[in-house]
């Protein structure tokens, strides 16, 4: 099919790394960009058995994204609650680290 428009064409299928199985894209690199063109031309919107084929330029690039909206106002503050009497002991720290950090420790006991 491709080889009509340029005999001398290289495809690429992408891959899923993990089954081998194809991800449903390719990459065609042509001769010249009068070919490519022509391809692109030819085979966008083209069905093929019952799906419809998208063909663009690589170099299209989709539009950038709209930057995230930024926190305008600080975090409240937590306060430690103490009840009337006290605990009796050494006010409540929480020294576990993050969780990446748990995950972490976690992983190196297991061998």
């Amino acid at each position: 099919m491709l080889t009509d428009v340029d005999p001398g064409v290289r495809v690429r299928l992408g891959t899923d790394r993990v089954t081998g199985r194809p991800r449903g894209f390719a990459f065609a690199q042509f001769a010249d960009p009068a070919r490519a063109a022509d391809a692109i031309r030819r085979f966008d919107a083209f069905e093929l058995r019952g799906r419809r084929l998208r063909v663009n330029d690589a170099d299209d690039k989709p539009p950038p994204r709209a930057p995230r909206p930024s926190v305008s106002a600080p975090a409240p503050v937590m306060e430690a609650f103490e009840p009337e009497g006290g605990f009796g002991g050494p006010p409540f720290r929480r020294n576990g680290g993050s969780r990446r950090g748990l995950r972490a420790r976690k992983r190196s006991l297991r061998y």
